[in-house]
């Protein structure tokens, strides 16, 4: 790094863009900072005309200033949308002041705008990585993720509406399917002559509350038709048999043989 002067304002430092120029002092608005100076190069030579780099001041369409050689100490003060501070040039003197445009504390970095052809011939290919870039990119990195954040959360809120609305047409479904088995059952059950909740068909119960307009329970007994209960008559007994007696007949010869 070159060396400066400890009178001076201004100290070279290393800045996010490379090397930068920063203020070692105070510098009130309005201060004359440093001057950009170099070789004078006049367009209308070929020599002069043909030399190219990053450090060109143009003063005029004649003449610009070749700030590249190390001496000149402004060439370290980096563009800033911005900035803090201005060039001040005079064609006529054929000189550029950089002079301060804001109040600037020791610790800040100086800089200036370097123009529109500038910045459209070198920053914006690359991206300009001044403060207030930076911070403008940070703030759309961050918008972007809230979008995204966003967007997701809207996504995700939908999958759920979507999965419920489903699970929803999916019970409804089921329950369709089984009531319409139910039914189905219940149809069979009453075509075979059986009733599925106990009511009677065709004369017959199956939870014992009738039979043939009888009432069955536990005192109740079935009568069936043609036929007498035993138990409506205690039984009778069956008459006993007669026996016929016969008299014996006596033969006279037995008897005679007797006597």
């Amino acid at each position: 790094m070159p060396s400066i002067p400890s009178n001076k304002p201004y100290r070279v430092g290393r800045s996010p863009t490379g090397l930068g120029l920063f203020a070692t002092k105070p510098i009130k608005k309005g201060t004359k900072i440093i001057r950009y100076f170099g070789p004078l190069l006049d367009s209308k030579k070929k020599k002069d005309d043909a030399i190219e780099n990053k450090y060109l001041f143009e003063l005029n369409d004649r003449w610009t200033i070749d700030g590249s050689v190390r001496k000149n100490i402004a060439r370290y003060i980096n563009h800033a949308c911005k900035p803090n501070a201005e060039s001040d040039v005079r064609p006529r003197k054929r000189k550029v002041f950089i002079r301060a445009i804001k109040n600037i504390e020791p610790g800040e970095e100086i800089n200036y705008d370097y123009g529109t052809d500038y910045f459209k011939a070198y920053l914006k290919p690359i991206g300009c990585k001044c403060a207030a870039c930076e911070k403008k990119r940070k703030k759309q990195r961050a918008e972007a993720r809230a979008e995204k954040a966003r967007l997701k959360a809207k996504a995700e809120r939908k999958a759920l509406k979507k999965a419920e609305k489903l699970a929803k047409e999916q019970q409804k479904a089921k329950a369709k399917l089984k009531d319409k088995a139910e039914r189905k059952v219940k149809k069979t059950l009453k075509l075979n002559g059986h009733s599925p909740n106990g009511k009677s068909l065709n004369g017959k119960s199956l939870n014992g509350r009738s039979l043939n307009a009888k009432r069955l329970n536990g005192n109740s007994r079935v009568r069936v038709a043609g036929k007498k209960s035993s138990a409506s008559k205690p039984p009778v007994s069956a008459p006993a048999p007669v026996l016929e007696v016969q008299p014996a007949a006596f033969s006279l010869e037995a008897q005679t043989t007797a006597i």
